[in-house]
């Protein structure tokens, strides 16, 4: 089956400057591959500072000027361009940030659902988006100040896959969610994913990653370590690189144990 996204080699850097002539390069993404098929939840596992947000705003071409990209993305087997990506985002390809600063401070949550559109079905539309993630018509009228994190947050989900995309990325979408509203998202993700799209779930959260995902994907210092089916996973088995193995041990139900030494990849 042909992916819906592949990355291949992707690699992002910056430069630093500090003072005088001095300069630093940043390379926090090197060589990072991984592909998402069409009715799969590919799920992307890895700790702070790892390359998981910038691996989604590279996707959505979101980084900022100074970054330097390469390596390849295809979105079902074209190649991912600026000009592409900005014509699907909102549409076939829909991001749910970390962040809840991405709602629009100066505009009513449903103005920002239906994106400007008025008619009735679009309306129904957001209001159902909305009800998805346990929130009331009332939230329409709200301005994003005067909802608490949580409902931002929910909101920011409901506006991205409002839509019914083919490609969800969503970075880290669960913290400051109680269980019930959690579950609910990790449950429309797999939803979505039975309806033929594909999602990348961006967490640092394993167990969460293995509630909802086909597939575990490491990184490590912004590299791919391993790629994992999520049933081998459950049980330790396939876990070709000592980060992983060590990410397992460390999930609640196997008893950490410090074990063999994990070093850079």
């Amino acid at each position: 089956m042909k992916p819906i996204l592949t990355v291949e080699n992707l690699s992002v850097s910056f430069t630093r400057y500090g003072r005088g002539l001095s300069r630093v390069e940043l390379n926090p993404i090197r060589r990072l591959s991984l592909a998402v098929e069409p009715g799969q939840v590919a799920a992307v596992v890895g700790a702070s500072g790892s390359g998981k947000s910038l691996l989604a705003h590279a996707i959505f071409y979101l980084l900022p000027r100074n970054a330097r990209v390469s390596g390849t993305l295809l979105y079902d087997g074209v190649p991912l361009t600026r000009p592409l990506a900005e014509s699907l985002r909102g549409r076939e390809l829909a991001l749910i940030p970390q962040g809840v600063t991405y709602l629009d401070p100066m505009m009513k949550v449903g103005p920002q659902l239906c994106r400007g559109q008025r008619d009735q079905a679009s309306r129904l539309r957001c209001r159902q988006a909305l009800g998805r993630y346990g929130l009331g018509p009332e939230v329409e009228e709200l301005y994003p100040f005067q909802l608490s994190g949580g409902m931002a947050r929910r909101v920011l989900i409901a506006s991205a896959v409002a839509g019914e995309p083919r490609l969800v990325v969503a970075d880290e979408p669960t913290p400051g969610l109680d269980l019930r509203a959690a579950g609910r998202v990790l449950g429309h993700f797999r939803e979505l994913a039975g309806q033929g799209a594909g999602v990348l779930f961006i967490t640092h959260d394993l167990n969460l990653a293995l509630t909802v995902a086909d597939k575990i994907v490491v990184l490590q210092n912004g590299q791919t370590v391993d790629e994992v089916p999520a049933c081998a996973l459950q049980k330790g088995e396939g876990l070709t690189h000592p980060y992983t193995r060590a990410l397992w041990r460390a999930m609640p139900q196997n008893a950490f144990d410090p074990g063999e030494e994990v070093g850079g990849p």
